[in-house]
């Protein structure tokens, strides 16, 4: 379930997933109990979801016209891979190996066992340590072979886009 929701604060939109007890709101970190803000929409379709924010950001602009010229979320993503060259080629078009940077790229998300991405032991790091603080999953992360700065970068984005909470100086995934 996908909701658009709106800050009664600062006026910010933007999308939630599942239906947590409260929501804080990436632009002016108000937080709100999930049944208090405001849902423009609810739905099952992410991409239907991002298609109603896009539209009333278009309309608060008034731009709502030429955002209904536009193809969906769908249809452009579809057309993404088309225009212009792939990673591979722009790389080797450079004078790139791009079978060493995959490497190297496939090296740099592994942590220290190789078993998780940073990004997941980041997450796991939330999920499995009691009241977890930015220093505890540092702490664990880097336990793991995850740099404190990536580690304390992917915090700021989980809370940003919704998928954590932080409250007190604790994370809490949502």
């Amino acid at each position: 379930m996908y909701a658009v929701v709106g800050c009664g604060e600062c006026s910010a939109l933007w999308i939630i997933e599942g239906r947590s007890e409260t929501t804080q709101c990436p632009r002016c970190g108000k937080r709100r109990g999930y049944e208090k803000r405001r849902k423009f929409v609810e739905t099952d379709d992410e991409d239907h979801a991002r298609e109603v924010r896009a539209s009333m950001l278009a309309n608060r602009q008034d731009q709502g016209e030429a955002f209904a010229e536009l193809d969906s979320f769908a249809e452009m993503e579809e057309r993404v891979d088309e225009a212009g060259p792939d990673d591979e080629e722009y790389l080797e078009a450079s004078g790139v190996d791009a079978e060493s940077v995959a490497a190297a790229d496939e090296r740099a998300e592994q942590g220290a066992g190789g078993s998780q991405s940073r990004k997941e032991t980041v997450l796991s790091a939330l999920r499995e340590l009691d009241a977890p603080d930015r220093e505890a999953v540092v702490d664990y992360a880097a336990e793991r072979g995850v740099p404190a700065e990536y580690t304390a970068d992917a915090l700021e984005k989980l809370v940003r886009r919704g998928r954590a909470t932080e409250s007190g100086g604790t994370y809490r995934l949502l």
